[in-house]
């Protein structure tokens, strides 16, 4: 279980560190347009998911060669789902929504932005896997 807590610590930091303040601040940076910062971030936030899903077959593969309790592992599935939803669900219509910023087309803002950060704070909410 040790290991699996350092990967979840690991991958903690760099959610945290991507996800609240990478991600906002580089539209604060000087000369950082719109269609800049939507491509630093996909290209951010594309490693960011990749990391994720090998640190998570990490704590999955800590796990199953440690002791685990059912609720470690129940928690660690509950995040593993929220981060599938997040890939399969959410990530997709992020993208189509930032492939119409980029060409230039204006409209109403993405919800899927607000949902996505929803589930990053459920997946850090205290008690799971990797939350502190």
């Amino acid at each position: 279980m040790t290991v699996a807590a350092a990967v979840a610590f690991i991958w903690l930091g760099l959610v945290l560190g991507i996800s609240f303040l990478e991600a906002p601040l580089k539209f604060r940076a000087p000369g950082v347009t719109l269609q800049v910062g939507l491509g630093i971030g996909r290209l951010v936030f594309a490693a960011l998911n990749r990391v994720e899903v090998l640190l998570a077959a990490a704590v999955w593969v800590a796990l199953l060669l440690g002791h685990r309790s059912v609720v470690s592992s129940a928690m660690a599935g509950a995040v593993v789902l929220v981060l599938i939803v997040q890939l399969v669900a959410v990530r997709p219509a992020l993208t189509r929504r930032s492939d119409r910023v980029l060409a230039g087309e204006e409209g109403p803002r993405s919800h899927a932005h607000l949902v996505y950060v929803g589930l990053e704070v459920v997946r850090r909410s205290p008690g799971w896997p990797g939350s502190g």
